[in-house]
């Protein structure tokens, strides 16, 4: 059974997750992932969502709010390989909207890569529409940048 957790930064489970998060985009981007290491690193006031499938944690993914204060930007989204294809994915983005709603936020923006085509399908299967690269990634061709008013 999945269930999901409001939690922050500092969450031990969260903070092993996005280590392996980390190791992925390593093995995704060999070539430029370097130039991103200091952009990933998680605020402490972001809002975080970990799941959980059958108590063993499974999935993660955040949020911050953006220099435009309604508008959020979604962050360190990630699932478990052997948890993937179980809506994991679904159940945090979808929990991350209801979030920033609750909180009054218009809307939210990402960033995902060309070397993740599910990342990609499931954002635009969700409402998320591609705009103009955003900074840091404005001269990055591995980048994909998306939008989506709630």
């Amino acid at each position: 059974m999945i269930s999901l957790k409001r939690t922050t930064s500092n969450d031990p489970d969260f903070c092993r997750l996005i280590e392996l998060l980390d190791k992925d985009l390593w093995i995704r981007y060999p070539d430029t992932q370097q130039n991103f290491v200091a952009f990933n690193h998680v605020k402490l006031d972001a809002n975080v969502i970990v799941a959980y499938d059958d108590g063993n944690a499974a999935g993660c993914g955040c949020y911050r709010v953006t220099e435009n204060e309604s508008i959020i930007e979604i962050k360190r989204m990630f699932v478990m390989a052997e948890n993937r294809g179980m809506g994991i994915a679904k159940a945090i983005l979808l929990e991350l909207e209801a979030w920033a709603l609750e909180e009054g936020k218009a809307g939210a923006i990402l960033e995902t890569g060309t070397n993740n085509p599910e990342a990609v399908a499931l954002y635009y299967k969700f409402g998320f529409e591609r705009i103009e690269n955003y900074e840091p990634y404005v001269n990055s061709d591995d980048s994909i940048c998306m939008k989506k008013i709630f």
